[in-house]
């Protein structure tokens, strides 16, 4: 599955920005969705991700720099995962990626390595 995350570009410190990734092959009761960035030099770090799974319900993780910033909604009548960026920082600067997978992949410590699919990726430039 090709995942295409869209809705990066150029924005001030201080603003907002949304990204998306579409999500049609998700399987709705049980799933994970991540959301990633890597910044130029820089390894890339888990921003949060978002997870569903029968019995269990939904549960979402953000990372300490993203917690109460970054809001990760599910929008399954648009087979959509969005990923709304508040207040951003210089510091957030960087390519975002989506990934999705089952459940299981979504963890506390935002590893990336049990995600089936990724995207490209979409750059977000934030200036001072």
């Amino acid at each position: 599955v090709q995942l295409v995350e869209s809705g990066g570009g150029f924005v001030q410190a201080g603003g907002s920005l949304r990204l998306s990734c579409p999500t049609p092959t998700i399987h709705k009761s049980d799933y994970a969705v991540g959301w990633f960035r890597q910044a130029p030099g820089k390894e890339r770090e888990g921003v949060g991700c978002v997870k569903q799974a029968e019995g269990i319900g939904q549960t979402t993780y953000y990372a300490d720099f993203s917690r109460g910033r970054f809001t990760i909604t599910i929008e399954h009548g648009e087979d959509t995962v969005y990923l709304q960026l508040n207040g951003v920082k210089s510091e957030d600067t960087g390519r975002y990626y989506c990934a999705v997978g089952w459940s299981f992949a979504c963890v506390l410590d935002l590893k990336g390595q049990n995600y089936l699919s990724w995207g490209q990726g979409t750059q977000v430039t934030v200036s001072s």
